[in-house]
This record gives C-alpha cells, sequence and structure tokens, in this order.
C-alpha cells in the first residue's frame, strides 16, 4: 500500500470529505488532527492525491492518470509538501548537491522555517499546472514556530486562488489559537480494536495485541514499533518498574547510560505511559499501555500516593515539552529519573 491510499479504517471519513456534495464548499484551510499514529498523514496525502487525480474513482485517485503518477513519484507541480527538514530526509527525499553540503554543515532543521512559507505564494501565484488545485500538505503543524506560524496566518487571512491547505496535527490546542481559526477542523479518529488488530496481522506484525496496545491502540505507531523493536516496552523500562516494585533502592547511572543515548521524547513517552496505567491502576481500573506490567503497578499504587503520581504525569509532560531543545543529555536523563524515583517513593543512589 502505497502512502498516497487511504488506511482500511480511513474509508468511511475519506468519503465524507471527499464527497460530491462536499466538493462545492470545500474550505481553503483544514485541521486534520487525532491521536498519534493513526495515520493522519496518509490520509491528508490521500486527500491531496484525489483532488489531483484527473479520473478519480468513487472520489479517490485512481493510482493510474498522470497526475496520480506525478504525486506517486514525488514530482507533481501542483502539491507542496511542508514539514522539516529533518523529517524530509527521514522519509528519503533527495537534496541537490548545494543542500547536502549545507547540511553537512548544519545539522538538518526540526523546524519548519519561516522561508518554507513564504515560499507557497510564488507557487501558488504560478498557477495550477493542470487547471485543478494547488495542495499544500503541511505536517506536523506543531513544528511551525512562532514566525512561521505567524506566516502561514497572514497566507490564510488572504489565501490564493485554487488553493487548499491541509494542515496535520496530533493536538490543536498546540498550535497558535488564531491559526487554527483560520481552518476548518476534520478530527480522525483511531480505528476499533479489532480492525486494527486485523491489519496489523495482514502486515505481518509479530504480537499485535501487544504492540496495539503499548501504542494506546494507533495501528499506524504498533507497526512501527513491531518492525523496529524487540518488545512492545524497552527492556529498560521493565527493569526499572520491576526494581520500583520491590521497593530497592535505585542506582540510577545504568539507566542514565541507556537513556542518555536515545531521543528524549521517545523514553519521556515511555515513562508517561507506564504512569498512565499506574493510575488507571490506582482508580480502579486496567491499564491501558502495557497491561502485563499489572503485578508492578499494583505495588507501585500500593506504596505511592496518587496525588503525587498525577503531578509527576504533569510534570513529564512539561519535560516532554522541552525535550527536543539543546540540553546535556546525561544531566537531563539523570533529572528526569530522579524526579520519577521521588514521585513513586523511592529512595536512589
Amino acid at each position: 500500500m502505497n502512502s498516497f491510499t487511504f488506511y482500511p479504517w480511513q474509508q468511511q471519513a475519506a468519503q465524507q470529505w471527499l464527497g460530491a456534495d462536499n466538493q462545492s464548499r470545500l474550505a481553503h484551510a483544514w485541521l486534520i488532527h487525532g491521536q498519534a499514529g493513526i495515520g493522519k498523514r496518509r490520509f491528508a496525502l490521500a486527500c491531496a492525491a484525489a483532488l489531483l487525480c484527473e479520473q478519480p474513482r468513487h472520489q479517490t485517485a485512481c493510482g493510474q492518470c498522470q497526475a496520480c503518477q506525478w504525486v506517486l513519484s514525488g514530482n507533481h507541480p501542483d502539491l507542496m509538501r511542508i514539514r522539516p527538514e529533518a523529517l524530509a530526509l527521514a522519509e528519503g527525499e533527495v537534496q541537490d548537491a548545494d543542500a547536502t553540503e549545507k547540511a553537512a554543515k548544519k545539522a538538518p532543521s526540526k523546524e519548519i522555517r519561516v522561508d518554507q512559507i513564504r515560499a507557497i505564494e510564488s507557487w501558488a501565484i504560478q498557477g495550477s499546472h493542470r487547471g485543478g488545485w494547488h495542495v499544500v500538505v503541511l505536517y506536523p503543524a506543531e513544528s511551525l514556530n512562532l514566525i512561521s506560524a505567524n506566516a502561514l496566518l497572514k497566507i490564510l487571512e488572504e489565501p490564493p486562488s485554487n488553493t487548499i491547505f491541509l494542515l496535520v496535527a496530533d493536538a490543536a490546542d498546540a498550535l497558535l489559537p488564531t491559526l487554527v481559526s483560520r481552518c476548518r477542523r476534520f478530527p480522525l479518529a483511531p480505528p476499533a480494536a479489532d480492525q486494527a488488530r486485523a491489519w496489523l496481522q495482514e502486515q505481518g506484525a509479530r504480537d499485535p495485541e501487544a504492540y496495539l496496545a503499548a501504542s494506546g491502540g494507533a495501528p499506524e505507531l504498533a507497526l512501527h514499533w513491531a518492525q523496529e523493536q524487540a518488545a512492545p516496552r524497552p527492556e529498560w523500562l521493565t527493569q526499572m518498574l520491576g526494581s520500583l516494585a520491590k521497593q530497592q533502592i535505585m542506582d540510577l547511572g545504568e539507566w542514565v547510560e541507556v537513556l542518555e543515548k536515545q531521543p528524549p521524547a521517545l523514553w519521556i513517552d515511555a515513562l508517561q505511559r507506564a504512569v498512565v496505567d499506574l493510575m488507571l491502576i490506582q482508580a480502579g481500573l486496567s491499564a491501558r499501555y502495557y497491561p502485563d506490567l499489572h503485578g508492578n503497578y499494583q505495588k507501585l499504587g500500593a506504596s505511592a500516593r496518587s496525588a503525587t503520581v498525577a503531578e509527576l504525569g504533569k510534570w513529564l509532560q512539561k519535560q516532554k515539552a522541552i525535550a527536543t531543545h539543546p540540553l546535556n543529555a546525561k544531566l537531563f536523563a539523570h533529572d528526569v529519573l530522579t524526579q520519577v524515583a521521588r514521585g513513586l517513593g523511592f529512595m536512589q543512589k
């Protein structure tokens, strides 16, 4: 399945968005938002392909016409994909010689730059090469910095004709309210568990139940983890929670050595999932992400105050917000793990 076709659980939403009765009243800007890992970027790109297709079938891209071939090759003149340079490289975008030399001197940006936004106007004013839409797909919208977000806001206040903007975000409330107000919101829901599990099995994912649980029901993320990780959760997290559950005095050094080599946002995310599970257990509910750690959660929940655990969850969210900033990885990991141990009522060396 290529990246410009809809996932099975997106078909109904796609028909809703692309339906014939909707074509005459398409908003100039849409904000596609929902849980991370459910395929929002795929949805936006498939919608763009459908809008640019010259022989659409049931309002979706045919995959055969010249326009679809251009989209598939990444060369459609009326489609602009805007994302951080680091993400574009990760997706396999080929750079020219000058860009490669520049990248060698400077780390690729993790933000959408203002010059990328300003390029939209000169591109759109040229007119459509195929006599149809111009489509801008921007993701993730959270990577807009304040300057680039304001530049985009100015464009959306007086949008170019025959141009549709598709913004993709996990959390709409993380964006400028004025920017959100200029978009028509289109929330995407995760698929039903049975449908997600069946899709993962079709993709050959091992242990789909466990990976789907760890991802919070997000099948695209679950598949990525199943392909890239040996287990649904990191081994260091399993060991650390086991030590905490046994009320052992912790030597944080070994965990810090592991975490300092990883992107902070990833391991903070794992800690957040464990804390959410613990709060659910303390409330008399079932763990959502790592249900097989139920025994450890029960022991931890009995010794830690629920209010303190809730505060720890809020504190971790703040740390995740600054995790991409330049910092000393070792000191940052040590500080976070220290707070986790204290929040759960344990001492450490």
